[in-house]
């Protein structure tokens, strides 16, 4: 089992895409890559072998088994079947009887194609996932299992598959100590039982971690500086002059030796100065290493192919066939359906109230027929049903583009072929096609008064039920295609905009110009169009005699298709149905086919911190910053308000912001929520959960406290109950503040929250994120030069001066990487100038340099004088001793320690070895990981005794509540905090500060802004050319109604752009928005009057820039009150429909719900824009 360390962007995602098969086609590889001296073109590396990405990529409906269950089912056995039948011809030979339970074991797990087995339980089992099994895994939007379980489901997913070759990259984020431990160790016992190949790569593993694995590579910049037994690894580092220290995890020293800005601490030969070795040099001096030489003579000696087994390398392509692939696809998407019962059901229901609404405005006692002028109405009827279906399969975007991250992770990873989930989409959207079909057809045929003939009646339907297939296998084939909500908004209006205006109804036939008429027959609408009306005007009570001599049909129904430049014989009816079902063909074929071959979209690639490099230092001189050692740029940037009132600095830099040190006490604190409903089904009858027991403790100024415990002991809890986040559930005990009761108003003020998860702004850079911050946060009395500097000394701080004007990015997928985000959460805060700081999981996701950085930054914090508190996961020794003070929990959010560490820990180790029948600490072993395991559930249950009751009734419980005591007392030189505004800034300034971000944010997002002045410029293009000089030669009443339609159209479609594409961007910021109104930073009427006042700017713009092209095109009348009033009425009608956009994100709780809502907005307002039905005449 081989461990693979690097500090980021070293390569080690890399190298295990590429032992793993899984690179980009696209990139150039040299070298070879061989299975048992197979090369991997002779063999699917992809099934063989299994990669356990970085990230947690699930459907969030799902729950841990279900997940588990899939990829188990698809994955396939593998060679399990052949293998228990050779092992029983083999037994029945020797004359062996098996044991019975093995037996059935062995056999249960040989079973294919099962929607459940019994290796999911076990994989469930190994990785701790029992205890949620049945919980759904959950997102931002929907409560689901932790951020460490997902992990694991991410791990577990591989296990469940019959690879022999696993590589795991960084599957510890999120996890605590003794978590990774177990399941490493599981690994372990994999690899040596059952003869497979692992390779791990780790970000912080702890020493007894990290002595489980059998080989180490270490890579750096791309080099493998070290790949051999882990017992020679610190042979070959002393060698090269480097030795790694007492009480230093050596994982952690391996990270860090290869630095530049690490290195020199390791030195340790005294006869020879330092000089930096580089990572070539190091790679370099390896080759002349025994470890490698020893490698590169096995090396030498080719594999024989002769000794594969067959079974060893899978050449089978998916692990079930295809039938069964599309079983196994369509039982999820079937599972996820149901799960999103209320998507379907809020449309069919937003159906029903648009069909009421339509049979309201075109009730029959108001719908004559007989004469041509009555076909006008029916008509509109007809066309606002078409444009209703067709909306109604616009939602069909979004819900593609929500499913293709999960889709291309199990694509890749051959899951199954693409085919099976396109083919399972589109049939299981069938039935909610014919059901949405037929509610309207049903509600709205006899109520509006057309034909009443049965046959015309399901002909209707038929010709409904086609458009609206036709619609969302369109929609379908473009989120498959453009794979971003913004572009794929934008693009399918525009889309949707040229089947409208060629539909026959804005314009008719015989008016469309010779170089659009293709568009004309492209357009699946037009077809649409003659079904629906053929179908009614062709009725037997349309047949009266035509007695209008302008146009040539025998009667009145042909005259009326003739006018509209439609067919008028029965054949164009089935013609046009034929044509929809081509197009329903068609387009399903392009999403199957997008599905199968494009790749993922990609983002730009995240930055990545160079500290050890040359770069920084270059990029330090160009901008003439004074040349400072690490020791200056460590110097903290604050003071503190003596008792006496007078500003004392504890250390001297060049910008002293005043704050007032305070203590944070809570005493006999309990927490408790509503029992949910799926524990009430399990037999629980209390109303009420527990979360937190009983918790006393106190943070002081200058104390680093760290609040440990495994997952689902109450850290975040706790940390979220004493900060004020927690706006739900029952809080009891005493919080006081420096002695007296904690008031959340001026609570916020003063203390800053770094969350797990970094939340920022992805469209401004660093020093527009941290400058954002200081200028809200920081008081109105201190002068923006003075907060300018302060910004760049907590930049420097934080070590993140060289990065200033990068852009923030998202996670993932573009911008910092996650250990510049982490930095930039702290910074964030720390340009608040709090009195506390709570961090959760600060080092979570860090490798252990970059976790050192963070760690740095927050003793260079609370050194100031400062309250600081961190939960943290999985310590190294270096971190966990760098806290001042412990908070122990265990689960059930119960105390079990709380007190000083002490020099290597001592004192803790102390408590608990004091306590009869616990095992003794062993030499070099970390603390926390030793904590944590002699205070398991486990270790209670062996030692027949409760942890917490022990601290309860110990010596060092009675002191801290004389402690917290004490401190409870409020101090005669100390005041109750107050102050005279609830924000740091008056309302002018919070909304200049909004404005100023918001007008950033939207000048660097060319995905939003230029993609929609791309496409206004198309529009007027598209409309310019089909409605050309329309209003020069009006010498008709339908020339009139030509520009009517096309006045109507022009509007009417680039605003509903407006409020589809806007949503997305809203609905990214909202997560940010959330974030800063928790922590105090303005009213939120600031920033929607700044986000509003923004989209406004841009909006008028882009009226601008139509009103220009289509005025010009069409040709309206020259003159310049007409052309201020078009522009006037444009740009408005634009800007309520961008802000209406906007207030449905504000008001839904996710954004497909906003995206179906506003599928009901635009048909009513369509219907009611004065086109479709005129304006009654009183």
């Amino acid at each position: 089992m081989t461990l693979l360390l690097g500090p980021p962007s070293s390569g080690k995602s890399t190298l295990m895409r590429a032992l793993a098969g899984k690179l980009d086609k696209n990139l150039k590889v040299s070298g070879s890559i061989t299975y048992c001296g197979h090369p991997i073109s002779e063999f699917y590396p992809e099934r063989t072998s299994a990669y356990v990405g970085q990230y947690d990529l699930h459907n969030a409906e799902m729950t841990v088994r279900e997940t588990l269950d899939f990829s188990r089912r698809c994955l396939g056995i593998g060679a399990r079947y052949e293998m228990i039948t050779e092992l029983a011809r083999r037994e029945r030979d020797a004359g062996i009887k098996p044991d019975p339970e093995i037996d059935a074991f062995m056999k249960a797990t040989a079973v294919q194609g099962q929607e459940t087995n019994i290796i999911t339980d076990l994989t469930l089992k190994v990785l701790g996932l029992d205890i949620c099994a049945d919980v759904i895994i959950g997102d931002e939007m929907i409560r689901g299992i932790s951020g460490g379980q997902k992990k694991r489901v991410t791990t577990g997913e591989m296990l469940t598959g019959p690879a022999t070759a696993l590589f795991m990259d960084e599957i510890s984020t999120g996890l605590d100590s003794s978590s990774t431990f177990q399941i490493v160790k599981f690994m372990r016992h994999l690899v040596h039982v059952m003869n497979e190949t692992v390779m791990i790569s780790l970000l912080q593993p702890p020493p007894e971690t990290y002595n489980l694995f059998d080989d180490i590579i270490l890579l750096s910049e791309g080099y493998i500086v070290y790949h051999g037994p882990r017992e020679n690894i610190l042979e070959f580092f002393e060698s090269v002059g480097f030795r790694c220290p007492d009480r230093k995890g050596v994982a952690d020293f391996l990270q860090e030796v290869t630095s530049k800005k690490d290195q020199q601490q390791y030195w340790y030969l005294d006869q020879e100065q330092y000089h930096y070795v580089s990572v070539p040099d190091f790679a370099e001096r390896f080759k002349s290493f025994h470890a490698c030489q020893q490698m590169q003579k096995e090396l030498q000696i080719p594999f024989e192919k002769s000794k594969t087994h067959p079974a060893a390398l899978t050449t089978k392509k998916y692990g079930l066939s295809s039938w069964e692939s599309l079983k196994a696809v369509m039982s999820r998407e079937q599972l996820l359906m149901k799960r999103n019962s209320f998507i379907y059901i809020f449309k069919v229901t937003v159906l029903i109230i648009l069909a009421f609404v339509s049979m309201t405005v075109f009730l029959r006692t108001k719908m004559p027929h007989g004469q041509i002028a009555d076909g006008t109405k029916f008509f509109g009827a007809l066309t606002f049903g078409l444009i209703t279906i067709m909306f109604n399969g616009f939602a069909e975007l979004q819900l593609t583009i929500k499913k293709l991250p999960v889709f291309y992770k199990h694509r890749d990873f051959l899951f199954f072929p693409a085919w099976t989930f396109g083919v399972a989409n589109i049939l299981l959207k069938v039935p909610i096609s014919l059901v949405e079909s037929v509610v309207w057809v049903v509600l709205t045929y006899y109520v509006m008064g057309f034909a009443p003939a049965a046959g015309r009646f399901f002909r209707q339907f038929i010709a409904f039920f086609a458009t609206h297939q036709m619609a969302m296998a369109l929609f379908r084939f473009l989120g498959a295609v453009l794979k971003t909500m913004v572009v794929a908004n934008t693009f399918g209006m525009f889309v949707l905009l040229i089947i409208f205006i060629f539909g026959g109804f804005v314009i008719r036939r015989n008016d469309i110009k010779p170089w659009w008429i293709w568009g004309y027959w492209a357009s699946p609408m037009m077809y649409s169009q003659n079904a629906i009306s053929i179908n009614e005007f062709l009725a037997s009570r349309w047949a009266i005699p035509n007695n209008d001599t302008t146009i040539d049909a025998p009667t009145v129904g042909k005259a009326i298709l003739k006018s509209k430049g439609l067919f008028t014989e029965e054949w164009g009816f089935w013609l046009s149905i034929g044509a929809l079902i081509g197009f329903i063909i068609l387009f399903n074929s392009l999403y199957l086919w997008a599905l199968t071959y494009l790749s993922p979209s990609s983002g730009s690639n995240a930055l990545v911190s160079e500290g050890e490099d040359d770069v920084n230092e270059i990029a330090l001189k160009e901008r003439s910053r004074d040349a400072r050692s690490e020791d200056e740029i460590s110097q903290v940037v604050y003071g503190d308000l003596g008792t006496n009132g007078a500003t004392n600095t504890l250390v001297q830099s060049r910008v002293t912001l005043p704050f007032q040190p305070l203590s944070l006490c809570f005493n006999h604190v309990n927490y408790y929520v509503d029992m949910p409903a799926e524990m009430k089904e399990q037999g629980f009858t209390e109303s009420r959960l527990q979360l937190l027991s009983d918790i006393s403790g106190a943070f002081r100024p200058g104390v680093l406290t760290a609040l440990v415990g495994v997952s689902g002991a109450g850290k975040t809890t706790l940390m979220d109950v004493l900060a004020g986040r927690k706006t739900s559930g029952a809080i009891e005990g005493d919080i006081t503040l420096s002695g007296y009761p904690k008031k959340q108003e001026t609570f916020a003020r003063i203390s800053g929250y770094c969350e797990q998860t970094d939340i920022h702004s992805p469209n401004v850079t660093v020093f527009e994120s941290i400058t954002y911050s200081a200028w809200l946060r920081l008081s109105s009395d201190i002068d923006d030069g003075t907060k300018k500097m302060f910004v760049e000394e907590v930049m420097a701080l934080v070590e993140l001066d060289v990065l200033c004007d990068a852009l923030v990015g998202l996670p993932g997928v573009s911008g910092l990487s996650t250990e510049q985000r982490k930095r930039l959460t702290i910074a964030v805060e720390l340009v608040a100038n709090p009195s506390i700081i709570f961090m959760d999981e600060p080092t979570s996701g860090l490798d252990a340099r970059a976790a050192a950085i963070v760690m740095r930054t927050v003793r260079n914090t609370v050194n100031t004088g400062r309250t600081v508190v961190c939960t943290i996961h999985q310590p190294s020794i270096d971190i966990f001793e760098s806290f001042d003070e412990l908070l122990l929990l265990k689960r059930g959010g119960q105390v079990i320690y709380a007190g000083e560490l002490g020099r290597h820990s001592h004192k803790l180790v102390e408590y608990f070895e004091a306590i009869p029948g616990v095992q003794k600490i062993t030499e070099g072993y970390n603390p926390a990981t030793w904590a944590l395991e002699v205070s398991s559930p486990l270790s209670e249950a062996r030692l027949n005794m409760n942890f917490a009751e022990i601290y309860a009734n110990s010596v060092l419980y009675r002191k801290n509540q004389e402690l917290i005591k004490e401190l409870s007392v409020p101090s005669p030189d100390y005041q109750d905090l107050s102050f005279p505004t609830k924000y740091s800034q008056n309302f002018y300034n919070q909304c200049a500060a909004n404005f100023w971000k918001q007008y950033r944010s939207y000048w660097k997002n060319p995905p939003y802004n230029a993609m929609r002045y791309l496409m206004t410029f198309l529009f007027g293009l598209v409309f310019g050319t089909v409605f050309w000089q329309k209003g020069k030669n009006i010498d008709s009443q339908q020339d009139l109604y030509n520009l009517l339609g096309a006045t109507y159209a022009a509007t009417f479609f680039l605003g509903a752009s407006n409020s589809i594409t806007v949503q997305p961007v809203v609905s990214i910021e909202r997560a940010v928005f959330y974030r800063e109104k928790a922590a105090g930073m303005y009213s939120p009427l600031s920033y929607a009057f700044a986000q509003t006042c923004v989209e406004v700017i841009y909006t008028i713009l882009q009226g601008i820039l139509y009103t220009v092209i289509i005025y010009a095109t069409i040709g309206y009348d020259w003159k310049a009150d007409k052309f201020l009033y078009f522009l006037f009425f444009m740009t408005a009608c634009f800007n309520y429909f961008g802000l209406f956009g906007m207030m449905l994100v504000a008001c839904t709780p996710s954004a497909l719900l906003a995206n179906i809502l506003i599928t009901f907005a635009l048909p009513l307002w369509n219907l009611f824009a004065g086109f479709l039905i005129v304006r009654p005449v009183r």
